[in-house]
């Protein structure tokens, strides 16, 4: 366990060398990237992986599930995408008078796992239940229409999820709507580059645009080992930012 957790700080510290110390023409060059893509997608649909950001809005909902359904790549090996700096912030800064909690795009459930079950009840959502670290209620659903009831759970967490959707704004939307008391989102302090291993294709560099773009009045954003870690209090009246 602890040698996946220092892959994560491996992939951080080599993507802060990528991101913010090659000059973008030598970082943002085919060539160049090539060979970090063919060993990270494991030599397989490289064409796809390295043209990501121009072939992903042509997709249909359901072609972009099937690529993250079926895709080979280093990322489905690790434990979890998170850092364990912001693991214990959040857990820190949950809202100790909720009682209920379900992570969005769940993956194989780590972070779940994490959390304290005598103070939760936890449940997990993602297009495929590939749970494999927590036993709990499982939901299949997109998060740009989440299967539940308005202010359904307490807390709803999301994490590194957001870069990846087509339609950011109906996600966010969705994510403040089932959410009565809290919502806490991760996501990477990153910069737009054309040939990125992640395929992100929605990026958040200042806190400004995470801030702007989620339009929780009452909220913080705090900077924690190369991610953002946004927490906010969602009200009605912010349902309509």
């Amino acid at each position: 366990m602890k040698e996946k957790r220092m892959n994560r700080k491996l992939t951080n510290a080599i993507r802060f060398v990528m991101d913010e110390l090659l000059p973008p023409a030598i970082r943002d060059n085919k060539y160049f990237m090539y060979p970090f893509f063919y060993i990270w997608f494991k030599g397989k649909g490289l064409d796809m992986a390295m043209n990501f950001k121009s072939k992903v809005y042509s997709f249909t909902e359901e072609d972009y599930e099937e690529l993250y359904r079926t895709q080979v790549s280093l990322a489905r090996d690790r434990v979890t995408d998170l850092n364990e700096p912001s693991i214990k912030f959040m857990l820190e800064n949950l809202d100790p008078e909720a009682k209920t909690l379900i992570d969005i795009g769940c993956g194989n459930g780590y972070w779940l796992s994490r959390i304290d079950r005598n103070k939760y009840d936890i449940a997990a959502c993602d297009i495929k239940n590939n749970l494999k670290h927590v036993d709990c209620p499982f939901h299949e659903g997109n998060l740009e229409h989440l299967p539940f009831e308005d202010n359904a759970f307490d807390i709803v967490t999301c994490h590194h999820t957001l870069e990846h959707v087509m339609d950011l704004p109906k996600s966010i939307r969705e994510l403040k709507r089932v959410a009565k008391k809290q919502v806490v989102i991760v996501v990477p302090k990153q910069r737009y580059f054309y040939y990125t291993l992640d395929q992100h294709i929605n990026f958040f560099p200042f806190k400004e645009v995470l801030e702007h773009t989620v339009g929780i009045e009452n909220h913080s954003c705090t900077k924690v080992w190369g991610d953002w870690v946004y927490i906010g209090y969602p009200k009605d009246s912010d349902l309509d930012k």
